[in-house]
């Protein structure tokens, strides 16, 4: 009997275990927000130009959700704590050098280097915390904690940065990083255990490959003509990164081990969570980031007001991340979504009366209503895609759900914030490439900087309408596509498919270190 109980009750040991993986999980999360409200200041330090100041925002998602899969599979075959090990030490070092960057291109490398290290974190930080809990229920439990610290992260990072930037330079977002991730690698050697290595398969470097390079070559492409204009090189760009996105796709087709498996998209239930994994996070970073710039540069708040006037959507976030299974068993999973998308489009909604002249209140309702459906949306997406798909494939849907989160993050700010940039090259005083270059430029008259602050408006209007749109057409899609009490996602349990009841616990059936901790859990 007392093995029993030591089987499920964890010690001490895997509670600290799991408080010290939660750190770095929380900070890759937090990373890829954190500049929202700091942009302002880094675009006074280092003049990037328009390209470049959405690159520094947007390649650090880029590189993650593009690298995600491939760093699960190294970390199967090498061991997950040795990758995750190595992992924070790397994000350490890139933190370091992005906060003394001395220009754009220096911070965007950084960044580019810090998603790399966070897209090692990430698959190996579950898998490990995995190991610590042996029961399926107290796992189940564990890993709530992780997507729900996940979730915080992305939600508190704007307003961390802010509260920073109110009193250090803007390096010190990128520097508080340190302590975390040193005390990390301190006590992880003696808290965590290595997982199980597995063989099976192998990693296919020209699909990684190619998913990178098409991804960022269309992106370029996009940014480019969004702020620049119309060019021959740059559409040719964007061509060739659609071809390899194309060629990247037919490939996974054809591999016995594919990088993302193309075919799981033939389930509309799943096709639905990967897009609700995708665009709620593209509307949230875009309108995040966004109004970050209204507040200080339009309105002219001071970053620490402007932290706090973020925190209450944030907060309302994260609790609806962790009530929202207690919501879902009451009112059922489609209605959840559907509920989740018609909050984020009445959110995003309210954005619409802002003004160069006021309209703090209706960033706030703004940030709390959409809050809610974003909370709903980040608890609701793995588990539905997973659910969606037959048992032996869960690995694979869930993978694909975690990835659409970091992607649909990166492509807010990449295509959302290139549609603001276009509406302000085509409405604003034509001077700059930018709202942050044009008002930063010397002896302006007020007429040209009322000008810029209302063209600057007008594109966070054109972008939450936008988003908006979307996610009506989503939640309309949700409700004609997900059946009203699908046995796929709640109540059967031997149909081939990969109901809850397949999977006991939902996300603890699978064996330390199969990944199955990992890809059954993100937000």
């Amino acid at each position: 009997m007392k093995r029993t109980t030591d089987i499920h009750q964890p010690g001490p040991r895997a509670w600290l275990g799991l408080a010290v993986i939660l750190g770095p999980v929380l900070l890759v999360a937090m990373d890829g927000s954190v500049l929202f409200l700091a942009m302002p200041k880094v675009t006074e330090a280092l003049a990037p130009t328009a390209g470049q100041a959405l690159w520094a925002l947007d390649i650090y998602g880029f590189v993650v959700g593009s690298l995600l899969i491939t760093f699960g599979g190294i970390g199967d075959r090498y061991g997950r704590l040795k990758l995750l090990m190595s992992g924070v030490a790397l994000f350490g070092l890139a933190s370091l050098g992005a906060a003394f960057a001395s220009s754009p291109d220096t911070l965007i490398a950084f960044r580019a280097l810090m998603g790399l290290a966070g897209a090692t974190l990430l698959p190996s930080a579950l898998a490990v915390l995995g190991e610590l809990f042996a029961d399926p229920r107290q796992r189940a439990q564990a890993i709530g904690i992780f997507a729900a610290a996940f979730a915080a992260g992305f939600a508190i990072g704007p307003a961390v940065g802010g509260q920073l930037l109110s009193h250090f330079w803007w390096g010190s977002v990128f520097l508080v990083n340190l302590p975390v991730l040193v005390l990390f690698l301190v006590l992880a050697p003696f808290l965590l255990r290595e997982v199980a290595t597995s063989r099976t398969g192998r990693i296919d470097v020209l699909s990684t490959v190619q998913s990178v390079a098409g991804l960022l070559l269309t992106i370029y492409a996009v940014k480019h003509l969004a702020a620049e204009g119309w060019s021959t090189a740059v559409a040719a760009v964007g061509v060739a990164g659609l071809a390899v996105l194309v060629w990247f796709v037919r490939r996974q087709l054809t591999l016995e081990h594919p990088l993302i498996d193309f075919r799981l998209f033939r389930d509309r239930v799943f096709t639905v969570a990967i897009i609700t994994g995708l665009l709620p996070l593209a509307a949230w970073s875009a309108t995040a980031y966004l109004s970050g710039v209204y507040l200080q540069s339009v309105l002219g708040i001071p970053i620490l007001r402007a932290a706090l006037l973020a925190l209450p959507g944030a907060l309302l976030l994260t609790v609806t991340c962790i009530v929202t299974p207690m919501l879902v068993a009451r009112i059922g999973k489609r209605t959840a979504l559907v509920t989740c998308h018609l909050l984020v489009a009445a959110g995003l909604l309210l954005l619409l009366p802002v003004a160069s002249s006021g309209g703090v209140g209706w960033y706030i309702a703004s940030t709390v209503l959409a809050g809610v459906g974003y909370g709903i949306s980040f608890s609701l997406v793995a588990e539905t895609a997973v659910a969606a798909v037959p048992a032996e494939r869960a690995g694979s849907a869930a993978a694909i759900a975690e990835t659409s989160n970091e992607l649909g993050n990166a492509l807010g700010i990449a295509l959302l914030g290139s549609l603001s940039v276009l509406v302000f090259r085509l409405q604003g005083p034509d001077l700059a490439g930018t709202f942050g270059e044009t008002v930063a430029l010397p002896g302006l008259a007020q007429a040209v900087v009322d000008q810029a602050q209302d063209a600057f408006v007008t594109g966070l209007r054109v972008v939450a309408v936008t988003a908006a749109l979307l996610h009506i057409v989503l939640g309309l899609l949700t409700l004609r596509r997900v059946p009203k009490s699908p046995k796929s996602l709640e109540d059967e349990g031997g149909a081939g498919r990969g109901g809850e009841g397949d999977r006991p616990e939902a996300a603890g059936a699978e064996a330390p270190g199969s990944g199955g901790e990992r890809e059954a859990a993100m937000p």
